[in-house]
């Protein structure tokens, strides 16, 4: 008994579909089929790869063949340059050495200079040194004489009389150094009867400028000489007290309405002293000024003595300000004069200005008639005839006739 097979056939149920043998071998087919053109593709695109990688493979190897062949020459190069450069440094290196040889020749001919020269300058410093310690030694016997000089300056201050005289000695010396004479006075007598050390006499009038230079400086040696707190309270007391009744002598004597200044000078011989008195004894200097009195140094002297300088040239200008400008006057007549003088001096240089012009234009004139001269054909003797004149003219008459044409031709 045969079985047969039928394609029609209904394998399995699938829900409501029934399924039969060759839906299943179609689809079979189909997914074999599919298979097939899925692996030929994976087949075709791995060897596409492939090529492509070959191709990259290939780029990349000519890129390096370039780029070592860049290498290549880049290092010939190097060697190259090395070389030149290890040619230079060689040359530089001797030319170097070269120059070394020769600083340190003149180096060592300088050092040897300058060692004879020191040397020399050594041995003259010596010189000059032992006359220095001569010069010292005159020095130490001028000091050794100036000690004794001051010994005997202290001596002489000791003494109230002398002392007194040294100070007008040094104040009547900035006075007179000061100012002219004539604008000063020493000893001088006042209507009461009172000699100052010196009476300045003030211009335009106005009333003189007493300075007393009797300074009382016993109580200051006494301060200085005094030992032990009280003693040297003593010697301030005693101080104060001298200087305040010399302020009020000088006050009364030397302050005289009309005939001398509302103030007067009290010199100080010390700017030691007068430094000391601004310092600790403020009191004096405040009594001195409320009794209008000035304690002055020599260096606030000075300086008084130049304004009252400056005052008199003021004074002395003011009465010649008539002849400065007399003076002024006569200097701007000289002024216009040499105003007018260079002008003149102007128009002369314009005149000579217009005859060199005029020289120029006849002197170009003269160029110009040399030249057409210089440019005419003269007959050479046994050749040709001039260029221009008649052939049958004899050389003499062209000459004279050409010379004619030259003369009446142009201005």
């Amino acid at each position: 008994m045969e079985t047969s097979i039928s394609l029609d056939q209904t394998l399995f149920q699938l829900g409501a579909s029934s399924i039969s043998l060759g839906a299943t071998l179609f689809a079979a087919a189909v997914i074999a089929a599919l298979i097939i053109l899925f692996a030929s593709i994976a087949v075709w695109r791995s060897a596409r790869m492939r090529l492509v990688a070959e191709i990259q493979a290939e780029d990349r190897a000519r890129d390096a063949e370039v780029r070592m062949g860049e290498i290549l020459k880049s290092q010939a190069e190097m060697q190259g340059r090395m070389q030149t450069m290890a040619e230079l440094f060689g040359s530089r290196q001797a030319e170097l050495n070269q120059s070394i040889r020769e600083r340190l020749d003149g180096m060592t001919s300088r050092i040897g200079q300058t060692m004879t020269e020191q040397t020399q300058s050594t041995h003259e410093n010596l010189a000059k040194l032992q006359e220095r310690l001569a010069v010292i030694d005159t020095a130490q016997n001028n000091i050794q004489a100036l000690a004794g000089q001051v010994v005997q300056l202290q001596a002489i201050l000791a003494n109230k009389q002398t002392r007194g005289a040294f100070g007008q000695a040094r104040m009547e010396a900035i006075i007179a150094d000061g100012l002219p004479q004539g604008a000063y006075e020493f000893q001088a007598t006042l209507s009461n009867g009172s000699r100052p050390d010196c009476v300045v006499r003030m211009p335009n009038g106005a009333p003189n400028l007493v300075i007393d230079a009797k300074f009382p400086l016993e109580a200051w040696n006494a301060i200085r000489d005094s030992e032990g707190p009280e003693a040297k309270k003593i010697a301030l007391a005693q101080f104060r007290r001298d200087v305040e009744v010399h302020i009020r002598d000088v006050a009364e004597k030397y302050l005289i309405n009309g005939e001398t200044q509302d103030t007067a000078f009290l010199f100080v011989p010390s700017e030691s002293i007068f430094a000391e008195i601004h310092e600790n004894f403020e009191g004096l200097v405040q009594k001195a000024h409320r009794a209008r009195i000035v304690i002055v140094s020599p260096s606030l002297l000075m300086l008084s003595i130049q304004v009252i300088q400056a005052v008199l040239k003021d004074v002395r200008m003011r009465e010649q300000a008539h002849l400065i400008q007399g003076e002024v006057i006569r200097l701007m007549e000289d002024v216009g004069r040499l105003d007018d003088r260079v002008r003149r001096l102007q128009t002369h240089f314009g005149q000579a200005n217009k005859d060199i012009d005029d020289i120029l234009v006849s002197s170009s004139k003269v160029t110009k008639r040399g030249q057409k001269i210089e440019a005419l054909e003269f007959a050479e003797p046994g050749g040709e005839v001039v260029k221009d004149l008649d052939a049958s003219r004899s050389a003499a008459s062209a000459t004279g006739q050409l010379r004619l044409r030259v003369v009446d031709g142009e201005d």
